[in-house]
């Protein structure tokens, strides 16, 4: 993904701040998975902007709208100043000093599992679901029959669907999920006060498990069982009830594979991720294993 700022953004932006495109200077920040970021600079102040990159036609913009008015009252993160559903583009407050959670720092994971306890106790409400393995068909399907680049695809996606008649039977709450909590969407940043911490990034949340928010914080961060383990029991503040261990161990399997199609597809539109898809992918084989084995001694 190049640094190219579209025409079409600066001119959107001009129109928002009613200035010159000359009053505005964009300075390109790291990229996303998905996103081109820029620091803007426009009358004295600093501002972040997004401009959607490739595979932008996975994400509904509209349902991101209406996720950022559900957590508007919440304080979750800050509402955009400005934000587009027809060409994603964002703008933001920009936030000064800003780092990504370190997921294996005790301090940074704290305040992470208490920001997320936060939203999951909220229970709120928006039109739209994420339907998981719908998602992973949906992401296969665009591969337009081309064959995954995995020779055992087919028997690991068969053990992986196989868990979904455990998770449909398992106890689960049903609330506004983030779904994509990854420790890169949990910013810290300077602020008056001291050092405050926000989630970003809302674009897949939905109604969901919120259980599920773990299992992408994990495999995005590259647990071990014996760390992802520990998250669940630092989560539940206690140990983790077996039966609901066993749900997010079928999650983490389910959502390896769901992130490994998506890299499949972002590959074939010429996006890579190195390493990322094939660490997805080994969740999925790994953890489809361990969710049956699990499942099979607690029956």
């Amino acid at each position: 993904m190049s640094n190219y700022l579209s025409q079409q953004a600066v001119m959107t932006i001009a129109i928002f701040f009613q200035a010159d495109p000359e009053e505005l200077q964009f300075v390109p920040l790291s990229r996303g998975m998905s996103n081109q970021s820029f620091r803007l600079e426009c009358r004295g102040q600093s501002y972040h902007f997004r401009q959607p990159g490739p595979g932008q036609e996975l994400i509904n913009r509209e349902h991101e709208a209406a996720v950022y008015q559900a957590i508007k009252p919440y304080g979750f993160c800050d509402s955009p100043l400005f934000l587009d559903p027809d060409t994603g583009f964002k703008l933001s407050r920009f936030l000064p000093g800003a780092r990504p959670c370190d997921p294996r720092r005790g301090k940074d994971l704290d305040l992470w599992l208490k920001k997320i306890r936060q939203l999951h106790r909220a229970k709120l409400e928006v039109g739209h679901a994420f339907d998981l393995f719908g998602q992973i068909s949906h992401y296969e399907a665009l591969w337009q029959g081309c064959p995954s680049i995995y020779p055992d695809y087919q028997e690991t996606k068969e053990k992986v669907f196989e868990l979904q008649n455990y998770i449909s039977l398992v106890p689960k709450d049903w609330c506004l999920t983030h779904l994509d909590p990854v420790f890169d969407n949990c910013l810290f940043y300077q602020a008056e006060g001291g050092e405050q911490m926000q989630l970003t990034d809302w674009e897949y949340a939905g109604m969901q498990d919120p259980h599920l928010d773990l299992a992408m914080f994990a495999i995005y961060a590259g647990y071990s069982q014996t760390e992802v383990d520990q998250l669940l029991d630092k989560y539940f503040q206690g140990p983790c009830p077996e039966i609901i261990k066993n749900k997010i161990y079928c999650y983490i399997a389910a959502c390896g594979l769901l992130w490994s199609n998506w890299c499949e597809y972002m590959r074939r539109i010429g996006k890579e991720f190195g390493d990322y898809g094939l660490s997805q992918y080994r969740y999925a084989k790994d953890y489809s294993k361990a969710a049956s084995k699990r499942i099979n001694q607690f029956d």
